[in-house]
């Protein structure tokens, strides 16, 4: 389907490594989206000593190079 992003990963249940895109301009976001009905979803952002509540209907923009 048309979409103006660039590459779309779904990931269903599990939980991922940590992931850097080194390769991504520092002036684009990536957009991370929780759905679904688990509320004990956990965004880690090691470099930033924070992990956050993702719960479903959450939508967060992260720079590019972070």
């Amino acid at each position: 389907w048309p979409s103006v992003f660039s590459g779309i990963e779904v990931i269903v249940n599990r939980k991922t490594p940590y992931h850097r895109d080194p390769g991504a301009s520092p002036s684009f976001y990536d957009l991370l989206v929780s759905l679904g009905k688990a509320r004990q979803g956990i965004l880690d952002l090691p470099d930033l000593g924070a992990q956050l509540g993702y719960p479903p209907g959450t939508m967060v923009y992260i720079a590019g190079k972070v």
